[in-house]
């Protein structure tokens, strides 16, 4: 326990009053944040370690969705986690081969990775047939999984890909009267409203060139691997590419979908009314109820009501800022009137569109990465100044609860990985300050907390990402599954000092009132006043009634000691008077310091480890009279 030296004789003076560890307050009742668990399905179950580049699945193992044993959502339940993002659920393409079931093969030349990209969907009324212990089954399967997660009263979240599918789009499951995308498509035009996607008449398809000494599959014999693909005419690329032969960086893969917008960038469908933006989700449903949209905002919203039908809670949208605003209006009001608590995400990189996306396209959250993400991981690099934070939150502040907040997902390198910042407890200080800074929804990658460093190059893609597109296990997270005992029984000691700061993060967030409160900082009034306070620690306050928090964070690894002070304004807005304030940290429930107010202004003395972080909790030691 660490106790301010400079305050024992005036604790002292009051021994009437508790001075010891107190008792942290506790509820059953959940009142704080959403915080969010992402998955990547196929991998987290998988216990072969093998790890084989481009390694089949009978060589390199593969989870499925019976691995999400009810121990296994009980531990995930214990983070705090109020959701899960089966990430890669939606069957896309693969390389195994599944004819038996009915399903057709694949070609390597359109295909990254030998598990395929989870963004490259090949039938959005089914699932990957890789998730199931009965690819025949394979539906139910994931039914049973949803079922399982509710009763462990987590909701269930899902991947919807709508700016592009698989050059191969074809769904055998789809509903009866249901056409796929570019079923009836006019190919004979580069455009037409209703159809599903852009062409170019007259050229058929021509497989990239491939750089870098690239062979699909490592270089592996596959009968489709030929250099060819059979596409004529040829379709537009999925990031917007128009050429016949898209480049080898292209999303070679994908073929982009038309939601009305001509080649020229024009719309052809109707605009929302101005001001708009300041109605409600009924407003918008009502505003699309008697105007005929483009075909495929239909057949994105049948297949996300489909989902929901079947239990689904909430969707991430990728790209979603590569589709018109107008359409996430049509399409999301649709799932609110379904189910006001649909948990909606999107992936918005530009922040001049992050009010369109919210308030028009009603979306309940989204990536706060250019942002938050990008400047929190210059700070942990080394590069970067705390100094730069408090004007993050100030501009986005009219929208705080809408940014989701994260420090690893699919997409961005491991914490732990030599290319981000080598070491996972880098990340602790951080994950701190991204949870505790807003009111936002919190994000956790699985693998995350046992600080998984993304090393190996399993295939397609780089290292420092686990891969999202070949079979593999993942160290640091299978030593912590131990074998579907989920217990962390062959996790190293830093492996489990690490998952236990994880797991009481966030499970005090996902119960912390004031989290869910006001905030101000007050690191820029200490970098002014307070001596050996720097840029590379941050602190604010966080309070909603008497539930109040200090948090502070250290990004060094050298060891700081100082006096933090809180000025008057922050004394009155968090309704303190003259005393003594006892203050408990949050992530230990041991360290513990005082807080003396005095004529209206706040001290405490604070001693920071390398790479420490404090949440700490106000209890009144003794008011002071004047």
């Amino acid at each position: 326990m660490k106790k301010l030296t400079s305050l024992l004789l005036i604790s002292a003076l009051f021994a009437c009053q508790p001075t010891q560890k107190q008792e942290r307050e506790k509820t059953d009742s959940p009142q704080g944040k959403f915080v969010v668990y992402q998955v990547f399905t196929r991998l987290f179950g998988n216990t072969n370690t093998t790890n084989k580049p481009w390694g089949t699945i009978e060589e390199n193992g593969v989870g499925k969705f019976n691995d999400f044993t009810d121990r296994a959502l009980e531990e995930i339940k214990s983070m705090g986690v109020t959701h899960i993002w089966y990430t890669g659920v939606p069957h896309h393409d693969v390389i195994t081969d599944y004819t038996e079931y009915g399903i057709s093969n694949d070609d390597p030349d359109v295909v990254k990775g030998r598990a395929g990209s989870p963004y490259a969907v090949k039938d959005y009324y089914n699932v990957d047939p890789d998730l199931a212990v009965d690819p025949a089954n394979r539906l139910a399967e994931f039914e049973a999984l949803i079922e399982r997660t509710h009763e462990h009263n987590m909701k269930v979240i899902i991947d919807i890909v709508p700016n592009h599918v698989a050059r191969n789009y074809q769904s055998i499951s789809k509903p009866e009267g249901v056409a796929d995308f570019g079923e009836n498509d006019d190919t004979s035009v580069d455009y037409k409203r209703d159809n599903s996607f852009y062409y170019i008449p007259g050229e058929p398809f021509q497989v990239p060139e491939f750089l870098n000494g690239y062979q699909p599959l490592g270089g592996d014999d596959n009968p489709l691997s030929d250099g060819k693909f059979d596409e004529d005419p040829a379709k537009w690329t999925g990031n917007g590419a128009r050429l016949a032969q898209p480049g080898f960086y292209d999303w070679y893969e994908t073929v982009k979908v038309n939601y009305g917008v001509k080649p020229d960038g024009t719309y052809d469908f109707d605009l929302l009314p101005e001001g708009f933006d300041r109605e409600d989700y009924k407003a918008h449903y009502e505003f699309w109820q008697d105007k005929d949209v483009p075909d495929s905002w239909e057949k994105f919203k049948d297949i996300a009501l489909y989902w929901m039908e079947k239990g689904v809670d909430g969707f991430r949208y990728d790209m979603a800022e590569m589709v018109p605003v107008e359409f996430w209006s049509y399409m999301n009001s649709a799932l609110k009137v379904k189910n006001p608590d649909a948990f909606l995400l999107a992936e918005v990189y530009n922040p001049a569109l992050y009010r369109d996306y919210i308030h028009k396209g009603k979306m309940d959250y989204l990536y706060d990465k250019v942002e938050l993400y990008d400047t929190l991981k210059h700070i942990m690099q080394g590069h970067g100044s705390t100094d730069n934070l408090p004007a993050i939150y100030d501009g986005l502040e009219d929208i705080e609860h809408h940014m989701l907040h994260f420090l690893e997902n699919h997409d961005e390198q491991r914490i732990a990985s030599a290319a981000f910042a080598g070491k996972a407890e880098k990340g602790k200080p951080a994950m701190v300050v991204s949870t505790c800074l807003s009111t936002s929804p919190t994000m956790i990658y699985f693998g995350q907390n046992v600080g998984e460093p993304g090393d190996g190059d399993m295939g397609f893609g780089d290292e420092t990402r686990t891969s999202i597109f070949d079979y593999c296990g993942v160290p640091a997270h299978q030593r912590w599954m131990n074998n579907g005992k989920f217990d962390g029984g062959q996790s190293t000691e830093a492996e489990k000092e690490l998952n236990a700061f994880y797991k009481n993060l966030l499970s005090f967030s996902a119960q912390s009132a004031a989290l869910m409160g006001d905030y101000k900082e007050i690191h820029s009034y200490n970098r002014q006043n307070t001596e050996g306070y720097n840029d590379k620690v941050f602190s604010f306050v966080r309070w909603s009634g008497n539930d109040r928090l200090i948090v502070i964070s250290n990004f060094e690894e050298a060891a700081h000691n100082f006096q933090l002070k809180l000025d008057e304004e922050t004394v009155k807005a968090l309704h303190l008077t003259d005393g003594l304030y006892n203050l408990i940290d949050q992530l230990t429930n041991e360290d513990e310091f005082v807080l003396e107010v005095k004529n209206g202004k706040g001290k405490v003395e604070l001693e920071l480890a390398g790479l420490e972080s404090f949440i700490l909790k106000m209890d009144v030691l003794s008011d002071v009279s004047e």
